[in-house]
């Protein structure tokens, strides 16, 4: 009988064994399998209110079909103080997002660009990545009561088939404080990012055109937009002819500051291309007026004659043959000097000159202010209401305008803007306009402008155009010298030295136009900035330190307790 038990406990102990080779080798293969299902198909919790770690189905489907590796080398790496460091780390959390969705076509390193630099060497770093397209940044640091200044990079390389572009992070705006400004960049980090990632991998690129023929800014006045549009567009320039079907091919064509009227033919061509569903980009002065007059000291405007004003009545706006003046303005130079002495040029307020902070819209959000010239007010017709109609620009609280034909003298900066006098707030000066459209030569005869008359597209399909009542506003300013012409950035005013946001707020506007996967939606993510209120935490300190020393060594002190308590009990019991 005791033999007999031994081996039916023998094999009991062989069973069991079988069992857990058996069980293990079946939860390798459940393993295996569950890892080869989650390959194509695998989901993500983000429990953050703003869902900020939930990337949008377009950035989804862009990284999914890359066809090549994508190499970002981000230039955050270092010496950084707190803030740059919380930077870094939401970098790295959307690399790693974008990771999960690209996989291997995705590669990224963080580099520190003066790591083992001599600092002989350290201006030959900073002029290399400036070269590249990296704007730099100083950041104070606080080191043992000193305060050190240093500068650092906060952008990417973006490498895809051996092409390279230059991502900038950070928004620099001076109307708000720092904190603000680093929270609004961790807002555009995703657009920031995936626009360029499609803009480098896309092998079919979309074209659009500079429109020339009617007196329109020449190539080198729109040198600077037209290379930033490059990096994810073919530009063309051309003249329209009166050929019908000529800009079908191009995905939005850019109509800037014309200055002779347009002939039907042509109008006819663009209307019947916004009927296909082309975009259009109007940049219109609508009242002629030189600043290079002024000189002089003074110069007359008057009503420009595009003949263009049907086309915008029947889109659903219009611009008014009015000058803005805005006590929210830019400054120009003026010699203030006595005659015979040397020139003394000061910088003087120019009304007519109005620094405009963009609405709120996916196009605008988080930008610089907008400088404008001799801009003209906009408004919209309200009977066009299948058209939907978004200000993108405005003036300031205090803002009037000014009628047509009138005098514009540089007597004007001694006089004393009034406040009261400056009773228009918030004129309108760019609206984009969104729907069905209705063309312009329904129901007329078109035998008198071509010889064999082309098919009519009376009503058109849901497009897209924005109207913008200022043609400087993508106007770079030139240099001249015996080197030759030299361009400067778009939105620069090299009297003051300021950088404004038209170049911005142009690429937005150009990309919101022609984007079909609404990449420019995440521009309208807003994640809250909570920050510690600082006289809070100053009146409470002691409470909260204590709080955070005695309760969890309380908490562990309990715990102990009830495990001690627990094992007695339990081995108490079985004795």
């Amino acid at each position: 009988m005791v033999k007999k038990s031994k081996t039916r406990k023998a094999l009991s102990r062989k069973d069991i064994r079988r069992n857990d080779v058996f069980l293990l080798v079946v939860t390798f293969i459940i393993i295996f399998f569950i890892n080869i299902i989650s390959q194509s198909w695998f989901f993500r919790l983000d429990l953050t209110a703003e869902k900020r770690y939930t990337l949008s189905r377009a950035t989804r489907e862009i990284l999914r079909n890359l066809d090549d590796v994508v190499y970002i080398q981000v230039y955050l790496k270092g010496d950084l103080n707190i803030p740059f460091q919380n930077f870094q780390d939401n970098v790295r959390d959307l690399l790693d997002e974008f990771k999960v969705y690209a996989r291997s076509s995705l590669q990224y390193e963080f580099i520190d660009p003066f790591e083992d630099v001599p600092e002989g060497r350290q201006n030959e770093i900073i002029n290399q990545l400036y070269e590249k397209g990296l704007k730099p940044s100083n950041i104070h640091q606080r080191d043992k009561g000193a305060v050190s200044e240093k500068i650092i990079f906060p952008g990417a390389i973006l490498i895809y088939n051996n092409i390279e572009i230059a991502v900038n992070f950070l928004i620099n705006n001076p109307g708000v404080g720092a904190e603000q400004n680093l929270n609004s960049s961790i807002e555009n980090l995703e657009y920031a990012l995936i626009s360029n990632i499609k803009g480098i991998s896309n092998p079919y690129t979309d074209k659009i055109a500079f429109i020339e023929g009617h007196g329109e800014l020449n190539e080198l006045e729109t040198h600077d937009i037209s290379l930033e549009l490059s990096k994810s567009y073919q530009v063309d320039r051309g003249v329209i002819n009166g050929k019908p079907g000529i800009l079908d091919a191009y995905k939005a064509i850019i109509i800037a500051k014309p200055q002779q009227p347009f002939s039907e033919a042509d109008k006819f061509v663009i209307d019947q291309y916004i009927m296909g569903g082309g975009k259009v980009l109007w940049l219109i002065d609508n009242v002629n007026v030189s600043l290079d007059s002024l000189v002089n000291g003074e110069t007359l405007a008057f009503i420009a004659e595009l003949n263009l004003e049907d086309m915008f009545f029947r889109y659903g706006t219009r611009i008014l043959p009015e000058l803005v003046q805005d006590i929210q303005c830019n400054v120009i130079p003026v010699n203030v000097a006595l005659t015979g002495n040397s020139p003394d040029f000061q910088p003087v307020p120019w009304l007519y000159h109005p620094v405009q902070v963009p609405d709120d819209h996916p196009v605008t959000r988080n930008l610089n202010p907008v400088i404008c010239r001799f801009v003209n007010p906009v408004d919209t017709i309200a009977a066009r209401k299948n058209i939907r109609k978004t200000p993108l620009l405005t003036t300031s609280a205090f803002s009037k305008t000014r009628k047509v034909p009138a005098v514009v003298s540089l007597e004007e900066i001694n006089n004393t803007p009034a406040q009261e006098e400056f009773n228009q707030p918030a004129i309108m000066t760019g609206v984009l306009l969104e729907g069905e459209f209705e063309s312009v030569f329904k129901n007329r005869g078109l035998d008198a402008y071509f010889d064999s008359i082309p098919q009519t597209k009376e009503k058109g399909i849901f497009t897209r155009m924005a109207v913008i009542a200022d043609g400087d506003i993508i106007r770079n300013d030139i240099i001249f010298s015996q080197q030759g012409p030299s361009v400067l950035p778009l939105g620069y005013d090299r009297f003051t030295q300021q950088s404004f946001g038209n170049k911005d707020f142009m690429m937005n506007l150009i990309q919101y136009l022609t984007d079909d996967a609404n990449l420019l939606e995440l521009r309208g993510r807003e994640f809250r900035l909570r920050l510690l209120d600082r006289k809070k935490v100053s009146d409470e300190r002691l409470k909260w330190t204590l709080m955070n020393m005695l309760v969890p060594t309380f908490l562990i002190i309990i715990f102990g307790i009830i495990f001690i308590s627990y094992r007695k009990y339990r081995y108490s019991k079985k004795l």
